[in-house]
């Protein structure tokens, strides 16, 4: 039974949790553990990234902040009674098929998130629509225990090189811009994933959705910090990136770059969060001591209550429902022939790799890869690549991250990626000595030939979900760029003597 409690006795008041309060809450930590115990590959996956991914290691902050966030919540929570719910199944059957839409097309983001809205659903399950209420921005919050934002790079990346060149132009440093390379005469420099501001941005993210909630009442206030925080690190890591290429012009590349890792790691975050801080401090709204929410307004009586070790039950047995559902998936994996040939070529022959920059594309857990080199009697010279996969699940993806034509801290750089071509997807590169490289990717899954990266997760998802063929292959060609001929006239005349490139991959998945 709760009494109504002037609101200041209630601020005054010690929090005070009931036997009714600690069993709800033991219950709830009890069915978190054992949801992160059964998605255990996926809670593995989480520690894996928070501790060894720079771009997400603000994640390891964020289950402390929540834990702040309830704690300095617990005077007025104690006033709200915790009672099962079961409606809020619905949640966390919502991050059950977000986890299964994961693994069947190995898109790590949506089984992560997919996760974290399991544990959502839980804790709203057990606890309550009055108690999810009072703590609605603690449980929002957990979502940026999801790690995502990596689709910035390419952006922050353009953005990034947008402000350096004329910002280099002003101050008279010559230059010149390739893609990501930027050209200078005492050196070059690579606009990176890593040098785009990604991470920061990221993490400047969730940094300004809490001080919006802690230190802000007014919604526009809080949305215009919330832009200041976005805003503010992309234009200083646009000036890092300046006034590293700027010091490198007066003094040496070594000392520049030297400096900026440094800068970069240690004192650029801090300085761009006080300087976010600094400027919104002024119009910070909220009282201190006043309450987070009225208890008194979360007494009603919900309906459709479920007891909380019912409700518990039922989690788990929702949760369990998608991983059955993905072990009938794996079982469904394509049968391959026993082994496979590279294609003999009309007009080319087979030839030793390049030794001036050999290159080779990463297809971890390929249940086929080859790669030869074919030269014609005109002088151009190709490399060709397959990967074929029975099926794909995480480790054996045909598109991820290091995955493709370059791995994860590559001798190759790529340049840019360039306008479809044939139904591929080229791209130019640059290896040891400064040698170019275009590369020409295509992806067969099913019936369909792409050089997407999203629509190869699509088609994976629809082969899986509605039963379709999940064999997929990748087909790479690949040429050096020289003065005597350029890169694209030798693949557009070694894919006219090829013939379709959908022919060769499912010639090699077994399907021709």
């Amino acid at each position: 039974m709760t009494f109504p409690i002037p609101a200041r006795a209630m601020v005054a008041a010690p929090a005070r949790f009931d036997a009714r309060w600690r069993r709800h809450a033991a219950i709830v930590a009890g069915t978190w553990i054992a949801l992160l115990l059964v998605f255990g590959r996926d809670t593995r996956d989480l520690a894996t990234i928070y501790w060894t991914n720079t771009t997400f290691g603000h994640c390891l902050f964020v289950a402390p902040v929540i834990a702040w966030l309830v704690w300095h919540r617990r005077r007025e929570l104690a006033l709200v009674a915790p009672q099962g719910w079961w409606p809020g199944l619905a949640l966390v059957g919502a991050g059950g098929f977000s986890w299964l839409v994961g693994d069947a097309s190995s898109v790590a983001l949506f089984r992560h998130a997919g996760l974290i809205v399991m544990l959502q659903g839980a804790a709203v399950t057990v606890l309550g629509f009055n108690v999810s209420r009072a703590l609605l921005f603690p449980l929002a919050y957990m979502l940026f225990l999801v790690p995502f934002g990596e689709f910035l790079e390419g952006p922050l990346q353009d953005i990034t090189i947008a402000m350096v060149m004329p910002l280099l132009h002003l101050f008279g440093v010559p230059a010149s811009v390739d893609g990501v390379l930027i050209t200078t005469p005492n050196g070059y420099f690579e606009i990176a994933e890593a040098c785009s501001g990604a991470k920061f941005l990221i993490a400047m993210v969730a940094y300004g959705v809490l001080v919006a909630n802690v230190c802000y009442v007014s919604w526009p206030r809080r949305a215009a910090f919330l832009a200041m925080a976005i805003v503010v690190p992309v234009i200083a890591n646009g000036l890092r990136a300046f006034g590293t290429i700027y010091a490198a012009w007066w003094t040496s590349v070594e000392q520049a770059t030297g400096l900026d890792h440094i800068v970069y790691g240690w004192v650029f975050f801090g300085l761009v969060m006080a300087a976010v801080l600094a400027i919104g401090w002024k119009w910070f709204d909220r009282d201190p001591d006043a309450a987070w929410f009225d208890p008194m307004r979360l007494q009603a009586a919900a309906g459709r209550r479920v007891d909380a070790p019912i409700g518990a039950l039922l989690v788990l047995t929702v949760a369990s429902l998608f991983l059955g559902w993905s072990s009938l998936i794996d079982a469904r994996a394509a049968k391959l022939p026993a082994s496979v040939e590279l294609p003999q070529v009309s007009g080319w022959q087979r030839v030793a790799p390049s030794a001036r920059a050999p290159w080779a594309p990463h297809y971890p857990g390929a249940d086929h890869y080859l790669i030869g080199r074919y030269a014609d009697g005109q002088g151009r010279a190709v490399d060709l690549a397959v990967a074929v996969y029975a099926t794909q699940h995480e480790g054996r993806e045909l598109v991820g991250f290091g995955i493709g034509a370059i791995r994860e801290n590559d001798r190759w750089v790529r340049i840019e990626d360039e306008p479809s071509f044939a139904r591929g997807a080229p791209m130019r590169m640059t290896g040891p000595g400064r040698v170019e490289r275009e590369v020409v990717t295509w992806y067969r899954v099913g019936n369909v030939l792409t050089g997407s990266d999203k629509r190869v997760k699509l088609e994976t998802l629809k082969a899986k979900l509605l039963g379709g063929d999940q064999a997929a292959v990748a087909v790479l060609v690949s040429a050096e760029q020289t003065d005597s001929v350029s890169a694209r006239d030798s693949i557009q005349a070694f894919l006219r003597a090829l013939g379709p490139v959908e022919t060769l991959a499912d010639r090699m998945a077994g399907a021709r």
